[in-house]
């Protein structure tokens, strides 16, 4: 039987949506007033949902200390209070919330147990969020 445990964190980041592949008229067409050169910034929820078999002599499908410590290391330290552009994981991409949402899927995937990250969930605001699990 498999089950599911999902954690909350949050980090503040900034970020300006722009491309070098467009001109400055088709980014602004493209991501309005998230492409101000001076950028923005959001209070993100990241939730990580991990499934497996439920450990018959924890009775847990992962510890929670390993899962923080993994979001802790691998996520917030490298994002919370940062300009997402800067960072080297979106030199070649835009950091958009869907990008930093496979991003953070892909730093956390190798460092727990093979098959138990399911998803990862970023909301940027409480209207908008986005989802990934993987390719």
């Amino acid at each position: 039987m498999k089950a599911y445990f999902g954690r909350r964190y949050m980090l503040s980041a900034s970020h300006r949506l722009h491309t070098d592949a467009l001109t400055a008229e088709e980014n602004r067409a493209a991501y309005g007033k998230c492409n101000n050169p001076h950028g923005h910034g959001h209070n993100y929820v990241v939730e990580v949902l991990t499934g497996g078999p439920v450990d018959p002599e924890t009775g847990m499908v992962v510890n929670m200390a390993t899962l923080d410590a993994a979001v802790r290391e691998r996520v917030i330290e490298r994002f919370d209070h940062a300009n997402l552009n800067l960072d080297s994981i979106f030199q070649d991409r835009v950091p958009t919330t869907e990008n930093l949402c496979k991003a953070v899927f892909g730093l956390l995937k190798d460092e727990l147990p093979a098959g138990l990250l399911e998803s990862v969930r970023v909301e940027e605001t409480e209207n908008n969020f986005f989802e990934y699990r993987g390719e």
